[in-house]
């Protein structure tokens, strides 16, 4: 890999504030789960204070999901540890008493992946064919680098690699039938990984998306991998597909409605215009940062750095090789 795209995000979050391995800027052993209805058989699952945190721009535990069918049951992401998985698999007990016939981890992110060795042997684990090479090869290096940002003790050292069972190819669609319920797993494309998925139940309307959309406003995309255009293409691409009366769970957070999306598409798309001129008028990288302060779309508890310190940056080396 180009970068490895783990170990930025979670440097990201621990040099902006005063965090320290002590202290996480979420703390897997502390965390509780809790499940918010959605449709018949469809629910959210998220950290008991994610609405409070979202509401004023701070970082929230991993956010998931379970859809029930006749048949069986899907989870949407597995958590970063023991703990968080048993709590969400003992929620998908609860609410669906059905097997679960398959996982679906929309990153390779340690937390919303590491729970796949905790699920029976029976469940069907789908990533994207990104996600599987990652982990098939990188997981040692991001295990020392998560437990140094995360802390000792909070159950990553005993992880192991469970990868992909069914893989979604770049661009591709995966429908999986849970008996009266058809679930369709697909990439919209580059997002903020490489190996984005986005999981849809078209009978509830509801999406997930992961960290292609982290939280609410005022949460901001993250341009780990640079790709301004290709983001935003992307985000306007599953705006497009979405009805209007869609909810979607981000990767952070509490559920969305359709429209909240736009603040993710204007805030790239504003990056975009600005920095494009920027460019124009043959501007440094040093110069374009100043002049795009874009105050407007502050408010997000790392505005600080994810601004000016890697989107504008991001934005600047793609618009700049064009």
């Amino acid at each position: 890999m180009k970068q490895n795209l783990i170990s930025t995000t979670l440097a990201v979050l621990f040099a902006v504030g005063t965090v320290h391995a002590a202290e996480p800027i979420w703390d897997g052993n502390k965390v509780q789960m809790v499940s918010e209805k959605l449709g018949d058989g469809t629910y959210a699952f998220y950290a008991d204070n994610a609405r409070e945190l979202n509401a004023k721009g701070g970082a929230a535990a991993t956010s998931g999901g379970l859809i029930v069918g006749s048949k069986g049951a899907l989870l949407v992401e597995t958590m970063l540890n023991q703990r968080l998985n048993t709590q969400v698999q003992a929620l998908s007990q609860k609410l669906g008493k059905k097997p679960l016939l398959y996982a679906v981890n929309t990153s390779a992110h340690g937390d919303h992946a590491y729970g796949n060795m905790y699920l029976p042997a029976a469940t069907v684990v789908v990533q994207h064919a990104h996600t599987r090479r990652y982990m098939d090869h990188h997981l040692a290096d991001d295990k020392a680098f998560m437990i140094k940002h995360f802390g000792t003790g909070r159950g990553i050292e005993e992880i192991k690699a469970r990868t992909g069972d069914v893989l979604v190819p770049a661009g591709g669609t995966v429908s999986l039938d849970l008996g009266g319920k058809t679930v369709d797993v697909m990439d919209f494309g580059f997002a903020q990984t490489g190996g984005d998925l986005w999981v849809w139940e078209p009978q509830a309307k509801v999406l997930w998306a992961g960290n292609a959309i982290i939280a609410s406003k005022p949460a901001l995309p993250w341009l780990l991998d640079g790709k301004l255009e290709a983001t935003l293409a992307t985000l306007r691409r599953v705006y497009d597909f979405l009805p209007a009366d869609a909810r979607i769970v981000p990767g952070h957070g509490v559920p969305l409605v359709k429209e909240d999306l736009k603040w993710h598409i204007d805030y790239l798309a504003t990056v975009h215009a600005q920095v494009k001129a920027a460019v124009a008028q043959g501007l440094s990288l040093e110069q374009t940062v100043k002049q795009v302060a874009m105050p407007e779309f502050a408010g997000y508890a790392l505005f600080g750095w994810v601004h000016p310190g890697l989107n504008v940056p991001a934005a600047y080396k793609d618009l700049s090789a064009r």
